[in-house]
């Protein structure tokens, strides 16, 4: 069921752009000339708006934590001096009137407070009454409830420019990203929120400038609104996150390379050729329906036969074969493991649902 909710287009929000809306800068503004000095190299690429963040919930205390409300004034200078709107975090409502009060363009909820409804909730008491653009981050779980209703918070403030910002999700077995993708959850936003505008942000995704561009691509592929990618005039001095933002130069060479994608064609054999696929996959689906409900129906059968002979429902040693089983036909058959063992993992945990139910007679 779709969500229905006041939002404005991106086109709606008076912030011009071409195809991607682009938003870019450093981390975290740490001087007036590190941040001048970005906002002026940016601006000669199709940046949508100038970021910089003032204020920085670090993991640990002693790290960088921003310099505070005085880089609002950089922020906002810098912004002007190369023709950009500008958007910062905000954590709580002081933030949101200092932010206000210096004339702040876009301001964004990040993946921590995002977390907490409390803190939503008292950023969008703070917002009530004003017409500006808010950005919100996914909450640092995968927790799909709790990132739509930071959104919902937001929009019940009176805020109908809204725009999600997928930036991945802490995992303890992510080897590869700083914070795991999960893009299910954000397509399933999407489902939800048909009209929400959708922005990727690989930096937080990728954690390092080499990752960018295939989760850049990625994102283009599921047809999102926007990137947000960190950039400063010197990385390697950059006081936080210095791996994982590009300089100026390395900006325009990834935004030279978008390829953005679109939802359909008048190619009429285009259109011939993928209803017929589609109509193809409509009539496997179904038959995949069929045989689920069969295979359902024979576990509940099992279930029976167990309550019956007073066997446990639970088979540790027939779960571990049947898995074993089927990632080898996986192998066998071209498929990916990883995905067949999600499947069966999920049919499994259906057929010990309907046993539950034979076992307690509903």
């Amino acid at each position: 069921m779709n969500i229905e909710l006041n939002i404005r287009e991106l086109s709606q929000w008076g912030i011009p752009y071409s195809d991607v809306f682009v938003i870019s800068g450093p981390c975290s503004a740490e001087s007036r000339k590190q941040m001048i000095d970005t906002a002026c190299a940016i601006a000669k690429y199709p940046v949508s708006a100038l970021r910089g963040g003032i204020w920085k919930p670090r993991t640990r205390p002693g790290s960088f934590e921003g310099v505070g409300a005085e880089g609002l004034a950089w922020l906002r200078e810098a912004g002007d001096r190369a023709g950009l709107p500008v958007t910062t975090e905000v954590a709580k409502p002081s933030h949101v009137e200092k932010c206000l009060r210096q004339g702040i363009d876009i301001l964004w909820i990040g993946a921590r407070t995002t977390t907490n409804p409390f803190a939503v909730q008292e950023i969008a008491d703070a917002l009530r009454g004003v017409d500006i653009p808010v950005l919100v981050k996914n909450p640092i779980s995968p927790d799909l409830g709790l990132w739509i209703g930071a959104i919902e918070r937001v929009n019940q403030a009176g805020i109908t420019r809204i725009a999600a910002i997928h930036r991945g999700f802490c995992s303890f077995n992510e080897k590869v990203y700083r914070n795991t993708p999960e893009w299910r959850i954000p397509i399933e936003l999407r489902r939800k929120i048909p009209k929400l505008p959708m922005i990727c942000d690989p930096s937080h995704i990728c954690g390092t400038v080499e990752l960018l561009s295939g989760i850049i691509r990625k994102a283009m592929d599921l047809l999102f609104d926007g990137l947000m990618i960190e950039c400063h005039i010197n990385p390697r001095a950059a006081l936080s996150d210095a791996q994982q933002q590009v300089t100026p130069r390395e900006l325009g060479v990834l935004l030279s390379h978008l390829n953005v994608k679109q939802v359909s064609t008048d190619d009429p054999h285009y259109l011939r050729s993928i209803t017929h696929l589609r109509s193809t996959i409509d009539i496997l689906d179904e038959q995949i329906m069929q045989l689920l409900l069969q295979r359902m129906n024979i576990s509940m059968d099992i279930g029976r036969l167990k309550k019956q002979n007073n066997i446990s429902i639970l088979q540790p040693e027939r779960l571990q074969k049947m898995l074993q089983d089927r990632l080898e036909s996986a192998n066998r058959l071209g498929l990916d493991e990883q995905f067949v063992l999600r499947l069966y993992q999920y049919i499994h945990e259906e057929s010990i649902r309907k046993q539950e139910l034979v076992e307690s007679g509903d």
